[in-house]
This record gives C-alpha cells, sequence and structure tokens, in this order.
C-alpha cells in the first residue's frame, strides 16, 4: 500500500526532462564519436604534410642550390619565352613575358599535379599493399606539392613585375581567390580520377601525357584572347567551356596590367576589361569542376578495394 502511494505521489518526468536524460545518456558517445573523428581528420592531415614535405625533399635531395631551383625556374622561363615570342617571333603582345608567365604559372601547376597523380599510387605500390593507411592522400600530395611551387614561382613573379616598374596592385587581384579555388577543384577531380584508373589501366598515365600537350594549346597562354574570338566569332563561348582557360584568363585579367588591345594587329589581349565576364565563366567552370570531383572521387573509392589485387 505505502509503496501505491509512493508511486501516485511522484510527479511524472517532463518531456523536456526525459529529453535531457536522454540527451546525457547518448552525450558520452557522442562525444567519444566526435573525438575519434577530429583524431582521423588530424591523422589524415599530419599524414598528407609528411609525403608532401617527403617528395620535396627527394626532389632536391643532394642539390647545391635546393628550393632555389623553384625560384630560378620561373624566371628562366619568362626569359625564354619573352625572347621566343617577343623578340623572334614578334608575338605583338606588350609586356609579353608578364602575359606569359600569368598564365603559364597556373597551368604548369595543374599539369603537374595531374601527371604526379596519376602514378601516384603504382609509385607506391609497396606502401599501399603493406600498410593501412587512406590511400586519397597519395594524389592529394603530389597536388599539394605543386602547390607549394606554384605560391613561390608566383610570389618570385610578383617580385619581378614590381622590379621592372609595371603596376599589378589593385582590386583585380582579388579575382585570383575564385579562380585559384576553381583551379585546385578542378585538379583534385581530375587527380583523383586518374590515379585512380591508372591502377588498373596502366596506359592513364601515357593518355594523359598526350592529352596535356594538346591541352596546353587550348588554352590562351601564348597567344591573346583576341585570336580565339577572330576564329570563333559568336563561338567563342565553347572555348571557354575548358575551365582551365577561364582559370587562365582570370588569372591574366588578375596579374597582367598592359595594353588590352594588341597595337599592331587591334586584337583583344585579355578577354574582357571587366570583372563580370570572370565571375559568371568561373561560376560555370566552379560547376563543372565540381561535378568532376565527384566523379574523381567515386571512382577512385569503387577501385580502391581492388589496389592492392591490381598492383
Amino acid at each position: 500500500m505505502s509503496n501505491l502511494i509512493d508511486q501516485r505521489s511522484t510527479p511524472a518526468a517532463r518531456p523536456e526532462t526525459r529529453q535531457r536524460i536522454h540527451d546525457d545518456e547518448q552525450g558520452p558517445e557522442s562525444r567519444r564519436l566526435a573525438r575519434r573523428s577530429h583524431a582521423q581528420t588530424r591523422v589524415r592531415w599530419e599524414l598528407l604534410r609528411n609525403l608532401i614535405r617527403k617528395d620535396l625533399k627527394i626532389k632536391y635531395k643532394g642539390s647545391t642550390l635546393g628550393f632555389a631551383w623553384s625560384l630560378a625556374n620561373p624566371l628562366l622561363l619568362l626569359a625564354v619565352y619573352t625572347l621566343v615570342f617577343q623578340v623572334i617571333m614578334s608575338a605583338g603582345v606588350p609586356r609579353f613575358g608578364v602575359y606569359l608567365m600569368s598564365g603559364l604559372l597556373i597551368w604548369n601547376a595543374f599539369s603537374a599535379s595531374a601527371s604526379a597523380a596519376s602514378g601516384s599510387v603504382v609509385f607506391n605500390a609497396n606502401l599501399v599493399k603493406k600498410v593501412r593507411f587512406p590511400l586519397p592522400v597519395l594524389p592529394l600530395s603530389a597536388v599539394g606539392f605543386a602547390v607549394v611551387h606554384f605560391v613561390l614561382q608566383l610570389a618570385v613573379l610578383f617580385v619581378v613585375v614590381a622590379a621592372l616598374g609595371y603596376s599589378f596592385v589593385g582590386l583585380q587581384l582579388f579575382l585570383l581567390v575564385p579562380a585559384f579555388a576553381v583551379a585546385m577543384t578542378f585538379t583534385v577531380g581530375l587527380s583523383m580520377l586518374v590515379s585512380g584508373l591508372n591502377v588498373r589501366y596502366r596506359d592513364t598515365e601515357h593518355l594523359l601525357e598526350v592529352a596535356l600537350l594538346a591541352w596546353f594549346w587550348l588554352n590562351p597562354i601564348v597567344y591573346p584572347v583576341g585570336l580565339i574570338r577572330k576564329l570563333l566569332h559568336e563561338w567563342t563561348w565553347i572555348y571557354f567551356l575548358n575551365p582551365m582557360a577561364t582559370v587562365i584568363a582570370t588569372f591574366q585579367r588578375a596579374i597582367y596590367k598592359g595594353p588590352t588591345v594588341n597595337p599592331t594587329t587591334g586584337q583583344g589581349i585579355l578577354a574582357d576589361p571587366g570583372y563580370l565576364f570572370y565571375l559568371e565563366h568561373l561560376a560555370i567552370a566552379g560547376a563543372m569542376s565540381l561535378g568532376l570531383l565527384w566523379l574523381g572521387t567515386h571512382v577512385f573509392r569503387r577501385m580502391q578495394a581492388d589496389f592492392a589485387e591490381d598492383l
């Protein structure tokens, strides 16, 4: 009887109280999972940094100049291309070296990333077969390695441009942010795709090398966009469906501040003197890059279970 009285006299727990009790019971488990996820993410980033650091050390091991070669490379390219295209072949683009390098550096970062990533899993076959680790860090480390070189070389380009007395500071520099984001998204997507395919289909690496050679000429690097407008007229928009053409044209708009029209031919040098053109085309290129990123990640994850067998 007293038990019945005690049960009746005890008020029922309110819904919010029951929910709080439930949350308290689930709290330790959710916190444990969150800590595990955070720890795994930290390990992946640390592994990625170590792989990039290893590649940098291997590349310059035994070299007297070391990292200085990364700084000398854009200077040499600037001198050679300026001599060949502006002096010998009379390209007709004022400050051609600056125009060229503003697009060439990001292209080199893209092509170097894709080329290195295509063989990244095969090159590390022993590691893949013996050690369990997140395999996507292999192509990502190839991209990170190329990005380190790109940043160093871009800094050198800025110093050279300033030393030559050319002005490049202005609002147009902010275009570099979305252009670089699109370039990296597209690069990572392609790198994941070719690195996964190359494990099973070894011709992928060689096909990519040929494709990159042809792809280079589909971008306004050694010629002005005005030449494309002259050839394609109202169909020029097809040319800019190439995401890298859009990225390169945007980098040129951000860095090159020479005449926008070729004084010899009257053709436009830059794709557009304003900003809206680049933002619109970067949005399209960004959407295409996200699609490639999804495809590349999906293919890599589907194929990585068979990597050990295929290797």
